[in-house]
């Protein structure tokens, strides 16, 4: 589709990056930059490198600020090394020799795209370009009314040319596109008049209606997919996913063969159905309790964030009255000290302001320390507080997980009567149930069948041991994590606060230093 070159393929390197924004200086300010010692391509905004036999698109990470990128008439082949470029609005790569829509996903500022004349045969891959207005798309290989409507999705979008594509050629084309994108504005740089846009309604308004409603309940199914997921995300927090049914319950029978030979035994289906029922309501005990423990912890973090922010923004609040005032202390003596002549009173104003700045150090160094001890308080307060919220979690978890075990021990013990009693009607020969074959060779002796009960039985309180043991360690390791970044948070803060200090003090005593008797008496 695109013209073959004698000129040998070009790949982008920092020497073509630097000769085009240089060569650009006649016609905007980036070329500017580029006779500047020590160019930085992030205060580029605007690249032209059309017609340069490119075919590999590189190098353009540093330009993290660029808005416009011209790349038209080369031989490129893949759309890849833009993912950097977060402020693009407007891309131009039309006459390439591209075959697919792809590298886009961080370019979500992206409003007018350019791919004409080139080998895509699919529009897809544009999800993130949720600003596109404009879509330049002639002179391709699509031949899939399909793809338009996958573009209903760009709400903004008011320009599209697909001129030049087998699609372009259906009978009813223009009508299509104006039926399925109707905030279209252009088409084919052709302007859509109200009477194209009513005759396209009438002509395909089943359709449209029907793709709408198609639309409506995809929508429907995403966000119930969406509200399961955040529902999810929640139980996760709480450390008590898949707790609200028979998904425990589930599981210990999943890989227990044993246990589903055993279900063909007379009695076994019910004891099975009574045990699950007893056993699901203990796991929504569980469920539940965890729920209402994480809005204590979360109540709990709330209130001790802020009891902290209120705390340090009282300690800023009286710094910067104290900043304040020294400041316009400090003004007054470096004018008083501008004006001296003597330089007896010149040294006496000079020790007085060092007294002053001396003084306003140790004022704010204490404020700071006031703050650090009170927060360390405060983190100590809360650290016992939500290990206490924790240890009565873990503590009711354990307990109703015990629960879970007497009910399997129970349930175990159920079982194992009914195995040997079934034996007993076996060798009697008066069982009147027909067993299946694999569960007939249960019971060639005694002890293969209490095996089989007892081989349920671990399976069974592994799962449940496992469950227990996953939600302590993860919400003894989450707790132990949150108060160690929050103590690590603090120490952070006070370094950034004595630093703050320090830089201050400095350069008020630089602006002091500077004032020489010498250099005034000049």
């Amino acid at each position: 589709m695109n013209r073959l070159c004698d000129v040998e393929p070009r790949v982008m390197d920092d020497e073509m990056l630097k000769l085009a924004v240089g060569e650009q200086g006649l016609r905007d300010e980036a070329g500017q930059l580029a006779k500047q010692e020590g160019i930085l391509f992030k205060d580029v905004l605007s690249l032209q490198l059309d017609f340069q036999n490119i075919l590999r698109i590189d190098s353009l990470w540093q330009f993290e600020n660029l808005r416009k990128l011209q790349l038209d008439n080369n031989i490129i082949e893949k759309i890849e090394g833009l993912e950097n470029l977060t402020h693009l609005v407007w891309l131009d790569l039309s006459f390439n020799n591209i075959e697919a829509i792809e590298g886009l996903d961080t370019l979500v500022n992206l409003e007018d795209l350019s791919l004409f004349n080139n080998r895509i045969s699919k529009i897809n891959s544009l999800d993130a370009l949720v600003k596109l207005q404009v879509l330049s798309l002639g002179n391709n290989q699509i031949d899939n009314m399909m793809n338009i409507i996958y573009l209903r999705r760009f709400k903004d979008l008011r320009t599209l040319s697909l001129s030049g594509n087998p699609v372009a050629e259906a009978e009813d084309y223009r009508t299509l596109i104006c039926a399925y994108l109707p905030d279209l504005v252009y088409l084919d740089f052709q302007r859509i008049d109200d009477h194209m846009k009513e005759l396209a309604e009438m002509k395909h308004r089943c359709s449209v209606d029907e793709l709408k409603h198609q639309e409506s309940l995809t929508r429907a199914q995403l966000q119930d997919e969406q509200a399961r997921w955040e529902g999810l995300e929640g139980h996760k927090a709480a450390f008590v996913e898949h707790l609200n049914g028979p998904f425990l319950f589930d599981s210990m029978y999943a890989e227990d063969v044993e246990g589903s030979q055993l279900s063909h035994l007379p009695g076994v289906g019910e004891l099975v159905q009574t045990y699950k029922d007893k056993f699901v309501i203990i796991c929504l005990n569980i469920f539940e309790f965890g729920l209402k423990q994480q809005e204590k912890r979360k109540a709990e973090l709330d209130t001790f964030m802020g009891c902290v922010q209120e705390a340090v923004q009282e300690k800023q609040e009286q710094g910067k009255h104290k900043m304040a005032k020294f400041e316009e202390k400090h003004l007054l003596s470096l004018s008083s000290l501008r004006d001296e002549s003597e330089l007896t009173n010149f040294e006496i104003k000079m020790a007085e302001h060092s007294e002053d700045i001396t003084e306003l150090v140790n004022v704010l160094m204490t404020l700071e320390m006031q703050l650090v001890e009170q927060l360390e308080e405060t983190i100590n307060m809360f650290e016992r507080n939500i290990i206490d919220l924790v240890g009565l979690f873990v503590e009711s978890v354990q307990s109703l997980m015990a629960q879970c075990r007497d009910l399997e021990n129970h349930h175990h013990e159920k079982l194992l009567e009914i195995a040997i009693s079934t034996r007993e009607k076996i060798l009697k020969c008066e069982l009147e149930e027909d067993l299946p074959d694999a569960v007939r060779l249960l019971f060639v002796d005694k002890d293969t069948i209490v095996n089989a009960v007892g081989a349920s039985h671990d399976i069974h309180l592994l799962k449940i041991d496992n469950r227990e043991d996953e939600l302590v360690t993860r919400v003894n390791s989450w707790c132990a994590h949150l108060v160690d970044k929050i103590r690590k948070d603090e120490i952070m803060r006070n370094r950034r606060r004595v630093k703050e200090i320090n830089q201050y003090v400095d350069h008020v005593k630089s602006e002091l230093d500077s004032l020489e008797y010498s250099d005034l008496l000049d």
